[in-house]
């Protein structure tokens, strides 16, 4: 991750959260669930496309990461209103996860000047995440083994991997103390 601000991580993070609760709402069968995954998927490609835009310094992997998004986001809409050739969008999105995942891979989540401390507030978090994760696999595992509370499981692990990705939202970000170097003010 570039150490430059991001524009638009909280529309985009909003967008991501809606997506998962429309995927949630579709297992559920709740009404509204295509609809929620409609809004989630359009909103998703569109802000992607407007942030990779007003990048001033494009790189290779820039571009493959606009690929990604935008075709995965192309076959969610797709896929939703039964349009055909979803294979299409499938496989460039396939394709493009592979090669950005040879590129940057698990190297994007790592802090790049790896001098940031864990909190244990970041600590539990972390650990949320993981739990979210490990409940979202075995769910679907059990889901399709037809076992019990397979689906609670699963619905679960979906609403702590958003209440992740949200948590910044809710919680103001804290000042750096050392951010004027202790230089003095001149009038």
């Amino acid at each position: 991750m570039s150490t430059n601000k991001k524009i638009l991580k909280l529309p985009l993070r909003i967008s991501l959260a809606i997506l998962l609760s429309g995927i949630l709402a579709k297992m559920l069968e709740w009404p509204y669930a295509k609809k929620i995954l409609l809004i989630g998927f359009a909103a998703l490609g569109i802000l992607y496309i407007i942030r990779f835009i007003s990048k001033s310094e494009k790189k290779f992997l820039d571009y493959i990461k606009l690929i990604l998004v935008s075709f995965w986001s192309l076959y969610g809409v797709f896929t939703i209103l039964n349009f055909p050739y979803t294979l299409f969008f499938l496989t460039m999105t396939s394709t493009s996860f592979v090669l950005w995942f040879i590129m940057e891979g698990t190297a994007y989540f790592l802090d790049e000047d790896r001098r940031a401390k864990n909190s244990w507030y970041r600590i539990l978090w972390n650990c949320a995440l993981v739990l979210g994760t490990f409940a979202v696999i075995s769910g679907s595992l059990l889901k399709i083994l037809h076992w019990d509370y397979a689906l609670h499981l699963l619905s679960l692990g979906i609403t702590m991997i958003a209440a992740y990705i949200l948590k910044d939202v809710f919680v103001p970000e804290t000042p750096k103390e050392d951010e004027h170097n202790h230089e003095e003010y001149q009038l």
